[in-house]
Parts: structure tokens; sequence; C-alpha cells
């Protein structure tokens, strides 16, 4: 990386770290309350467009879900999985971690290729992930929809019935994919909100919602006084 680069990674890195005292207590709450039985430990699905797209955002992307992973302390019971597609079909999952470190790193070697988007199997595998064990949440972030949006509205409703809601970032601001992006969130009982690179505060404080949400689910997310979680908070579960 570029001397360049890294002095902007490390500026964005340090904007995030102001994120309000409010949250960062949230955040110390949900830790407290870890659940003794891992059977019952939350479960959170990040997936992720690594198509060509988004390489422009994509460092900064990385730091502000790293940054996300480092917020919720290891002692949180909350699992995460890490998906991602790029080029010519190519769509891989992580294994379930409690160790953020290692997702993030995991990450942060992943660049962005060409090719379509593939967020039929995103949603396919929660459904798949979510029948063997519940999935708290489903985070995803992409800028794009080359799929049939019908098709895809139909399986984001089935996690809706199924209790897995997805909580949709949208990098950009493409009105076509805005528009099927917030169907999905409502048709899932999730939420949508903006994949905004111009406020990283604003962002992370969103991701680290998700995650308190994850973890430890709506009556923890209401304990959180920021105006990003309360918007999250109105959505979820208005189908």
């Amino acid at each position: 990386m570029a001397e360049k680069d890294r002095t902007k990674q490390g500026s964005v890195l340090r904007q995030e770290g102001k994120v309000s005292d409010s949250v960062a207590a949230f955040v110390r709450k949900v830790g407290a309350v870890a659940r003794p039985n891992a059977g019952q430990d939350g479960r959170l699905l990040f997936a992720l467009d690594a198509t060509m797209s988004r390489q422009p955002t994509w460092d900064l992307a990385c730091s502000l879900q790293a940054e996300m992973f480092k917020a919720i302390p290891k002692d949180s019971a909350l699992q995460v999985q890490l998906l991602y597609f790029r080029g010519l079909g190519e769509c891989r999952a992580s294994k379930w971690v409690i160790d953020a470190g290692a997702l993030s790193k995991l990450m942060s070697g992943i660049d962005c290729r060409g090719g379509n988007t593939q967020i039929g199997r995103v949603f396919a595998h929660a459904r798949t992930e979510h029948t063997k064990r519940r999935i708290n949440a489903v985070v995803f972030v992409g800028d794009a929809i080359e799929e049939n949006v019908d098709a895809l509205a139909a399986k984001a409703g089935q996690l809706g019935l199924l209790g897995c809601p997805l909580f949709v970032f949208q990098e950009g601001r493409d009105s076509r994919v805005e528009a099927a992006f917030r169907e999905f969130a409502r048709l899932s009982k999730g939420a949508y909100a903006r994949f905004d690179a111009s406020a990283p505060q604003e962002l992370a404080a969103l991701l680290k919602a998700v995650a308190a949400f994850a973890s430890g689910g709506r009556d923890l997310l209401k304990l959180q006084n920021s105006g990003q979680a309360k918007a999250l908070l109105a959505q979820i579960g208005h189908g």
C-alpha cells in the first residue's frame, strides 16, 4: 500500500475512533451479557460484494468493517461468518468464528475482481445456514444488482418468514438499487442504510449497532441513544 494510502486509512481510523461515548458504552453493555451456553451464541453473517465496481472504496470498507468486529468484546457471545462474491462465479464463506481478528485479516487479503453480482447466492447461503442454526442478522454491503429483482425479493421474503433479518447497506446512489435494497430489508424484517464513505463515523456506528442487535436483540439495541441505532430500530420488524 502506498504511503499516501496508509496515511489516508490512518486518518479514517482516527475519525472512526471518535464515535460517541454512548455507542462505546452500549457495545460494552453488549459484551457484559454474554451467554454461557455456546449453543445460544448470537450469529452474524457478513456478506460483501467484492466485484470491481467497489474497488475505489474497498480499503475504507475493510477498515470500517474490521473496526466493527474489534468493537465487539471477546466475551460478547457473537459468532461471525464472512461471505463474499467476485469474479466469474466465485462465492466463498469462512468458518463461523468468534476471533474477530482472524476475520479482519481475511478481509484485508481480499481484492476486488470483475464479475456479476451474486446476491441470490448470498440469500440462499443465509437460508441454508439459518436452517442449521439460527442467524440473528445478515449484513450485506453492495452497490449494484445484475440479477432478477423479483426473484431476489422472494428469497428475502423467505428469510423474513424464517426470522432471519437482512441489514442491507448500499454504496453509491443508484435509485434502482436503493429501491430494491429497501425492499429486501422490508421483506426480511430488517433495515436499510447507506454505506456512505464520506461519513465514516456514522457508518461505523450503524455497523456496531447491527452487531449489537445480533448479539443481544432489540432489547439491547434500545439501550443505545445514537440516532443510527434508533433509525435501524424503527425499521426492524416492519414488513
